[in-house]
């Protein structure tokens, strides 16, 4: 018995195809990432390739795949990065294992990256044959493995930033300096409530301890989940001023941290920090906490906004801590009783 030629074909369903769509392009990302990972280990994900080129590209492959008789609207194509974007974020926190921070600093990059690509392809889309749609497919694969071979051979950028922030305390600077040079007993509650710490889960201090006085001396700071690090003093002006440089050397065991944001990093480096007081009257002094640190990714300035919230929100907590012990008037060593 003969099929009749003239019966309609069957099309697979929208769903099938952005479903077989997202997996193999989900399955070409897992590749680049696993060869960035092995080839550049020490910072490939920060990289050009994998934040705006990856993204892009993967989104503009399933875009194409998913719509082969371009029947679907401008909407539509740009609705597929945010779909794509919360898959990746599931795979990255469950199956990779990424930290929170990384993924939500990920996040904006991938979508505004995975749009253009898609409109760029909505524009393709209608002018490309049929018979193109293979070649247009396999460049879209190609262009970031072709990115990672020429992204080395430009050297990234390096700024120096520093966050800052201030509060005014009804307290003399001779009653706030014993808690500039360290509280060893922050009690659960004691700070300000702040997004990173609060909804992201970045620890908080347990404790800051001084040994010894003057330049030389070390503070050190242990900030819970084995989060602990040294600060040598580098200035001293009782009354003043305390500043230090950071040392990192027992960053290995750190129970916390997204590990490509290290803060002794190739690309990201955490290097002076200190407390300044302004006396403003009887009993009122302004304190300024700063944080300097070197940056050096594609998107410096991109990166930088991300530090004025992260080390701002630390820096916030830390100084409503100390206005909440100078106005109590609680001495260093009370807090516990």
């Amino acid at each position: 018995m003969m099929e009749n030629e003239n019966a309609p074909v069957r099309r697979p369903s929208a769903t099938t195809r952005i479903g077989i769509a997202i997996a193999a392009a989900l399955a070409f990302a897992l590749g680049v990432y696993f060869l960035i990972e092995a080839t550049r280990p020490s910072g490939g994900l920060i990289s050009f390739s994998f934040l705006l080129v990856l993204p892009a590209a993967v989104s503009a492959f399933v875009c194409y795949v998913a719509d082969p008789y371009a029947e679907r609207s401008r909407g539509q194509y740009l609705a597929i990065p945010f779909w794509l974007l919360l898959v990746v974020i599931v795979a990255s926190i469950f199956v990779l294992r990424e930290g929170v921070i990384c993924v939500l600093m990920l996040s904006p990059l991938w979508m505004i990256s995975g749009m253009i690509g898609a409109a760029i392809t909505y524009k393709m889309r209608r002018r490309l044959p049929d018979e193109s749609g293979r070649t247009y497919c396999a460049a879209l694969v190609l262009l970031p493995l072709l990115s990672m071979q020429v992204e080395p051979m430009i050297p990234l950028p390096l700024d120096t930033k520093m966050v800052a922030r201030s509060i005014v305390i009804d307290a003399s600077p001779k009653q706030i300096w014993p808690l500039l040079r360290g509280i060893p007993d922050v009690r659960p509650g004691e700070g300000a409530w702040n997004f990173s710490q609060d909804v992201i889960g970045i620890p908080r201090p347990v404790g800051a301890r001084l040994i010894g006085n003057g330049v030389g001396a070390d503070r050190y700071a242990d900030w819970g989940q084995r989060i602990k690090f040294r600060e040598r003093i580098v200035e001293w002006q009782p009354g003043r001023r305390i500043g230090w440089r950071f040392i990192f050397d027992d960053i290995a065991g750190w129970g916390y941290t997204d590990r490509h944001l290290m803060p002794d990093s190739p690309y990201f480096t955490v290097t002076t920090g200190g407390y300044t007081m302004q006396p403003l009257g009887p009993n009122r002094t302004r304190v300024t906490i700063d944080t300097r640190y070197r940056i050096q990714t594609p998107v410096n300035l991109y990166s930088a906004l991300w530090g004025q919230l992260f080390l701002g929100d630390l820096e916030h907590n830390l100084l409503a801590l100390i206005k909440q012990r100078a106005e109590r008037g609680t001495v260093v060593g009370e807090g516990r009783r």
